[in-house]
């Protein structure tokens, strides 16, 4: 009997060999057209992408022969040097083509060993809760899989190479002015995590007076230097020594895809990816005039929800993963969208997260404003007041999963760390709301067998004390072992 495929918050992704194989990818692959095929076919064609990891333009090969077997056209990216194509230029490439969506060999900023198979709609974001188990339950045995040798596939023009680098720059050149980044003087360090946003800032705002000194930019699929390519400490921790090394402006980092972004001051200080939320909102109210409605998961920062009464503007609580985002972003016309991770989405693009988007906006705001990342954090907090994030990730035994929930069901607090639970919230997880004072989260990954306690708060001297009853909450001991 054939493997079932769970698809989480953004598609499926496993250990490669394990369970990642290119017999399980053709498998999701055909998943996907059977989708298409009952919904009327994909007659606009689909994009197929892929990033840095071990043998992801392979499997991407795969993903696109089953494709083609079931007659959709295949817009095959393959971008020089070695092909790879940053996921948010994936998902704009949807729309610029009008296609019908899109596969992406990519494990974002799981660890080395990981790959994986996300699914993208028209709008070029993510495919919706309900439409996900649509492609899940569609998911056949290998016998049932349709497959298509490339060459004949190139032949009879099924699947197209393409290079959709240049309808992206021109569509970013319509968000953004880079000439005065680029003319600015600044010094500005780059982590690209082995990953596909390597060349992006040099090639977009290099080439002035603005310098460029970029870290981690060839491919390495066991990344290392860190634990996995994902933007938060300690795998940022080398961009920060370079930072103050070189004495640079500021410190941009993308994940392994791309999608994510993550920011570091003058001083080698990493702006949380929290923080990080607040400065972008801030930056489109403030410095670029927009108005409209702040989508927001329910693991990101309450900064926003201040930001919203302060410039009254609608806002909207989702739960974890761009699932849940783009829908809302697309039904509201929402300004910017949002979540913990670090990945960020905005109007007139795509409903879908672009860590070099959001990296140049940062950029730009430095710019607009002649403040440095410090002073812009100090001009954040002296809007909304200074805000204390932290988080820890739990691997555990999947088998133990029912055990913690019941034990998290069953703890109804009347405090945390001697703050009022004001209410629980459980949307997507377990959402200590303690009020003015702040929130803890208890939530399970949708991608791996990790349990992330979170928080937030007003009160600095309260962040470990709170992390500590989310922990006993659990029934684990402290210190925890993190992932």
């Amino acid at each position: 009997m054939a493997e079932q495929i769970k698809f989480g918050t953004d598609g499926w992704r496993g250990a490669i060999a394990d369970d990642y194989t290119f017999e399980n990818v053709r498998r999701c692959a055909q998943g996907f057209a059977n989708y298409f095929a009952g919904r009327g076919g994909a007659p606009n064609g689909i994009v197929v992408g892929f990033d840095k990891r071990f043998a992801s333009e392979y499997f991407a090969a795969a993903a696109a022969e089953v494709l083609a077997a079931n007659g959709i056209k295949v817009y095959l990216c393959h971008m020089d040097p070695d092909g790879a194509t940053p996921t948010p230029v994936i998902s704009y490439t949807v729309v610029a083509l009008k296609a019908d969506g899109a596969v992406n060999i990519t494990a974002s900023h799981n660890p080395p060993t990981d790959n994986g198979f996300k699914v993208r709609g028209n709008t070029g974001g993510a495919i919706d809760p309900e439409g996900l188990k649509q492609i899940e339950a569609g998911i056949p045995p290998p016998e049932d899989v349709k497959q298509m040798p490339m060459e004949q596939a190139l032949s009879q023009g099924l699947v197209r190479r393409i290079n959709p680098a240049p309808q992206y720059i021109e569509h970013l050149k319509y968000l953004i002015d880079l000439a005065p980044i680029r003319n600015a003087g600044l010094h500005v360090a780059v982590d690209a995590m082995w990953g596909n946003g390597a060349g992006w800032f040099p090639n977009l705002i290099g080439g002035g007076a603005t310098r460029i000194t970029e870290i981690h930019n060839v491919r390495n699929p066991i990344f290392p230097e860190m634990k996995r390519p994902e933007p938060i400490q300690p795998n940022v921790d080398k961009l920060l020594e370079t930072v103050v090394r070189i004495q640079a402006d500021a410190g941009v980092i993308t994940d392994g895809d791309a999608d994510r972004v993550g920011f570091a001051d003058e001083n080698g200080r990493f702006v949380n990816q929290l923080e990080v939320y607040g400065l972008l909102a801030l930056y489109l109210l403030e410095v670029r005039g927009w108005r409209g409605p702040i989508v927001k998961t329910l693991s990101t920062t309450s900064m926003l929800n201040k930001l919203a009464r302060r410039y009254n503007v609608p806002i909207y609580e989702t739960g974890v993963g761009f699932k849940y985002v783009a829908p809302k972003m697309v039904e509201t016309n929402a300004m910017i969208g949002g979540e913990e991770s670090g990945g960020f989405a905005f109007r007139g693009h795509v409903p879908e997260r672009d860590g070099i988007l959001a990296g140049l906006f940062l950029l730009d705001m430095m710019v607009k404003t002649g403040k440095k990342p410090s002073q812009l954090l100090a001009w954040l907090f002296e809007l909304v007041g200074p805000h204390y994030y932290d988080r820890i990730d739990i691997s555990y035994d999947e088998s133990r999963r029912p055990e913690f929930i019941a034990k998290v069901k069953k703890a109804q607090p009347d405090q945390i760390a001697g703050l009022k639970v004001e209410r629980i919230d459980a949307t997507d997880g377990f959402k200590f709301d303690l009020g003015d004072n702040g929130w803890m989260l208890i939530r399970f990954s949708g991608t791996e067998p990790i349990i992330r306690v979170y928080t937030e708060t007003t009160h600095q001297d309260k962040v470990e004390s709170i992390l500590r009853d989310g922990i006993a909450i659990l029934g684990l001991p402290w210190p925890v072992h993190e992932k």
